[in-house]
């Protein structure tokens, strides 16, 4: 196995080194046709601190200055972002390029961007609904968010701000009330009241349903309830945690590559394998977090089948050197078109993530 998640990284150095070298100071997001499109439609702009992350993943791996150089300049390049209030996504921007810089040099200028990234997050707080609201609307809440509500909680506990550490926490709370069902499933979207906060329905953007369960959905939230149980040692969280990993594993097929929604009938793309990447990555985290009595090797067994199964030719672009990303049939938004059955740049860096973890023992 540690031959094969070797051979992710060779993949991904190669492919980094054609991204720097053909496209330098730029960030893509998906490919078309398996080169990165720099010129499609993006919705949103959320994944510029997925190539920094994985320039850090890949010096902590090899030790190579030049990684820890480009990890840095990458890194600089997005600063100014700290203060962005247009985007719910800080987290996935700052929390790979940022925090291991800062945990490399304890140097509290490194340290700074972190908080006040995660004090610019914290200002989407809705008191009525208890909500961090989504870059749609102020009446919406995303599960993508549990993702990135690390970062407030990190803001607030690094200056004592007891107030927007609360925040963090309702929000949480108020995710798992209406956004995860009783079987373990998720909703993309929570529409609520902006008068009262009173909550009205579940919704997606990205899914196949409002009442279905987007697979990329359903991995944030396996991946951001077993931070949050980390962060707060709080047992709901674990709960939610488990019960989106339950879910995960009875629904998906052996291999461990779900397709973009469960429920969708006959779905025309079979894998959505950035889901699969940050499943196997939160069910690593969740392993390494569940008590004893929890089956923690099941998770950790099926995150290594998950990865196994990405090793593949079928996925790692290992050998197609004229395709630019690392982990193929991904998919952005099937609904709009975007980034369909290629590679998306979060789903290589999840990858990436989760093999570290592996081999390092994260």
């Amino acid at each position: 196995m540690r031959q094969r998640l070797e051979r992710v990284f060779l993949c991904a150095a190669q492919k980094l080194r054609r991204l720097v070298r053909e496209h330098p100071d730029q960030f893509p997001m998906y490919t078309t046709g398996g080169k990165w499109d720099f010129s499609g439609e993006v919705w949103t702009n959320w994944c510029e601190g997925f190539p920094g992350g994985q320039f850090w993943l890949l010096y902590q791996h090899t030790s190579e200055p030049e990684w820890r150089r480009l990890a840095e300049h990458y890194a600089r390049l997005i600063e100014g972002r700290k203060t962005d209030r247009n985007v719910h996504d800080l987290g996935f921007l700052f929390w790979p390029t940022w925090k291991p810089w800062y945990d490399l040099t304890g140097d509290p200028e490194h340290q700074a961007v972190l908080i006040e990234a995660g004090q610019t997050m914290g200002l989407r707080y809705r008191e009525k609904g208890q909500y961090l609201h989504s870059f749609l609307a102020e009446n919406s809440l995303f599960i993508d968010i549990m993702m990135n509500v690390g970062i407030v909680f990190y803001a607030a506990r690094q200056t004592g701000d007891t107030a927007l550490e609360e925040k963090a926490l309702r929000h949480c709370l108020t995710t798992r009330r209406t956004l995860v069902r009783g079987d373990g499933s998720t909703a993309h979207e929570g529409i609520f009241d902006p008068e009262t906060g009173e909550f009205l329905r579940q919704s997606t953007q990205q899914g196949w349903r409002s009442d279905s369960s987007w697979a990329r959905g359903l991995a944030w939230a396996l991946y951001g309830f077993g931070t949050v149980y980390g962060l707060t040692g709080d047992p709901r969280f674990l709960d939610t945690a488990e019960a989106c990993a339950r879910y995960y594993m009875e629904r998906t097929p052996a291999h461990g590559v779900p397709p973009n929604d469960w429920d969708e009938p006959d779905p025309l793309y079979p894998y959505e394998s950035s889901a699969a990447a940050i499943a196997a990555s939160g069910l690593l985290q969740l392993a390494g977090l569940s008590p004893a009595r929890r089956p923690a090797s099941v998770y950790r067994e099926y995150a290594l089948q998950i990865l196994d199964t990405l090793c593949e030719p079928e996925f790692l672009a290992l050998e197609e050197r004229e395709w630019d990303g690392v982990l193929k049939h991904g998919i952005y938004h099937l609904r709009k078109g975007l980034g369909v059955d290629e590679s998306v740049m979060w789903g290589d860096y999840f990858f990436l993530e989760a093999c570290f973890r592996v081999l390092h023992g994260d």
